[in-house]
């Protein structure tokens, strides 16, 4: 929709003086690598933290990267509404593992960053209490809303846009999900109006994917692989094909793959 143009410095440039210009102390930034990413291999996702990096140090800040895995989608959920239900149940101590671990990564580097925790298992520990105690949902429903919206819609999630239809996706045989095309993922979500192809496309909130199988899971014949949840009919048939292509069922898991890939502190030295 913005016509991105596949060019780390302006890719760079763009992210890293929205981040300056807030008047930030330090950043921790989460790039993704993969088939649901913009940088589709891990050499191009560390020269864009790499460059990143370099950019905050260069402008006196303390500036992490992290790379991480986007070679299936995080969590288990696609689309806006029920994107925001999955973080609060990550808030509750509820949400699917890989989701929370990312999310626990991210914040706990920038607990060490911001000097509220010496180390790494410190800022942990913080964050576990936080999530146990509640605080994390209170300071949620804050800064909700700071900004004009309706917290109440955080305590009680049914106050969320719903959409009024649910279609399964069932796995065509026995076996366990050995892919997930993220890109694939992603585009159907946007067909079936979770984002948008045109600037005047129109969002429904409401819609969107329940990943019910992820890679490495076992899966029967005719078991729901992906709950659709719509509210238009138009483009059904064409998202469930899209989003059957987008898994492959095989008859052995593949090898675990690690959520973080690596750890970009330093950056590239100017030209």
């Amino acid at each position: 929709m913005t016509a991105t143009v596949d060019c780390i410095p302006l890719i760079a440039s763009s992210i890293m003086s929205k981040k300056l210009a807030e008047g930030i102390d330090a950043l921790v930034l989460d790039v993704k690598v993969g088939s649901g990413a913009f940088m589709k291999t891990r050499d191009q996702a560390r020269t864009l933290a790499q460059t990143m990096v370099g950019i905050g140090q260069e402008m006196g800040k303390t500036v992490v990267a992290l790379l991480t895995d986007m070679d299936q989608p995080l969590g288990r959920t696609v689309g806006n509404a029920l994107e925001v239900v999955e973080a609060v149940e990550m808030l509750r101590g509820k949400a699917a593992a890989d989701y929370t671990e990312l999310t626990l990564a991210l914040t706990a580097e920038m607990l060490v960053l911001g000097g509220k925790a010496a180390t790494l298992d410190e800022a942990r520990a913080k964050l576990h209490e936080a999530i146990a105690s509640g605080a994390a949902e209170r300071k949620f429903c804050e800064l909700v809303a700071a900004q004009g919206g309706d917290p109440a819609a955080i305590t009680d999630l049914s106050r969320l846009p719903q959409a009024a239809h649910r279609r399964a996706v069932p796995a065509p045989r026995d076996g366990v999900v050995t892919h997930i095309d993220s890109e694939a993922i992603g585009l159907a979500a946007m067909a079936l109006g979770a984002g948008r192809a045109k600037s005047d496309d129109r969002i429904d909130p409401a819609v969107g994917f329940v990943l019910d199988k992820k890679v490495g899971e076992p899966v029967r014949a005719g078991e729901p692989m992906v709950t659709v949840h719509y509210n238009d009919s138009k483009a059904l048939e064409d998202v469930v094909a899209r989003v059957s292509a987008a898994y492959r069922v095989g008859d052995t898991a593949p090898a675990a793959r690690p959520l973080v890939l690596e750890r970009v502190e330093r950056g590239l030295s100017p030209a």
